[in-house]
């Protein structure tokens, strides 16, 4: 891996080929969970999707939703891989089984198996290919797609440098790739920017768990981060929420909305919403009007993509959080601030820079 860049592909290439070694001859095994909905549509749309984890993962997950309202909306066939034991290893001998199947629109999570993905798209032009992937769209039938929220990480940072009280921000956070890197400088960078505003001296301290998923040690990062005086928690991962409770400490969720999962403490997020991107694809199928393409602009504000959980009531704030939250919530009027900043996002007036290097710690 000298020299070589890293992000979410290259990770969980390397990443899916140690886990193929332990699979005996590579053998796959996955189930394929038939969802069908109302009558056929009239364009014959059958949807596949597959994932590379279980879809109860929450970056796969915001997928099978927006694909299970497709379903509903469109009334198309739609039917998902629900288990995948080798991960990326499997998820190409899937992606076929689909086509064999007869499905012509597939989504797939390749990450980690982008060439031999692009590969199977080539032998099968007829179909349309939707990847979630880190390279660029591929003519004529492979359009990209990822979450693209940055937009309200910058707002929830914006936000958590008002809450702070010691000054110091924490992020328990996935990896350093690019992905995670562009939401966690986002943070960051709206922090700074409440700072520089209001002669605030914020600092933010960042620890990886390196893994997707691993509360406990998600948990422990986070006992280290109130260790040192971190009083505001941003939660890329899971596993904070139950720490941060037992201090009082308001967090940010992450991907999904997450307040009723620790609703005392859960401010908001940032939300991917993948219904503008599957509406969008199988609007331009209907209309004949497809076209390769990079879709990270329907995984953005503008487009609703991207939203800021639970906004604008954030669940009734007031009579949830901790009333020490709602207290300094209240005397910053920060929520104001950020109704204005969400309306220049929309419209175009500010735009939140991308910044995919590596993020720095500040303690």
């Amino acid at each position: 891996m000298s020299g070589e860049n890293i992000n979410r592909r290259n990770f969980l290439k390397y990443f899916s080929v140690g886990l193929g070694l332990v699979i005996l001859g590579g053998a796959a095994y996955y189930i394929s969970q038939g969802i069908t909905g109302g009558k056929e549509e009239k364009k014959g749309i059958r949807a596949y999707f597959v994932p590379s984890t279980s879809v109860d993962e929450p970056w796969v997950g915001v997928v099978h939703r927006a694909l299970l309202k497709a379903r509903d909306e469109y009334e198309i066939e739609y039917s998902y891989t629900e288990h995948l034991a080798g991960g990326y290893q499997q998820v190409p001998a899937a992606i076929e089984e689909a086509i064999a199947n007869g499905y012509n629109l597939i989504f797939a999570d390749v990450f980690g198996c982008e060439e031999e993905a692009r590969n199977i798209a080539k032998d099968h032009q007829d179909i349309y290919f939707v990847y979630g992937s880190g390279l660029s769209p591929m003519d004529p039938n492979v359009s990209v797609f990822d979450n693209w929220i940055h937009e309200p990480a910058y707002l929830c940072g914006y936000i958590a440098g008002a809450l702070t009280e010691s000054g110091k921000l924490g992020v328990v956070a996935a990896m350093e790739i690019e992905e995670v890197n562009r939401l966690v400088n986002a943070f960051k960078i709206g922090a700074a920017k409440y700072g520089e505003k209001y002669d605030k001296d914020i600092q933010v301290g960042i620890r990886y768990i390196n893994s997707w998923f691993d509360p406990p040690k998600a948990a422990d990062r986070t006992e280290e981060l109130i260790s040192l005086g971190a009083d505001v928690i941003y939660a890329e991962r899971y596993g904070v929420f139950s720490v941060a409770k037992s201090y009082k400490i308001p967090v940010f969720g992450n991907l999904l909305d997450q307040w009723k999962e620790a609703p005392e403490i859960v401010v908001t997020g940032p939300e991917w919403d993948m219904w503008p991107t599957v509406s969008y694809v199988i609007d331009m199928i209907k209309k004949d009007a497809w076209v390769a393409q990079d879709l990270k602009d329907w995984s953005m504000m503008a487009k609703g993509g991207a939203k800021l959980a639970g906004w604008p009531e954030l669940h009734d704030w007031r009579n949830r959080l901790y009333k020490h939250i709602v207290e300094k919530l209240e005397e910053t009027k920060v929520l104001d601030e950020v109704g204005k900043m969400i309306d220049e996002i929309l419209n175009g007036t500010l735009r939140v820079p991308i910044v995919e290097g590596p993020a720095t710690t500040d303690f």
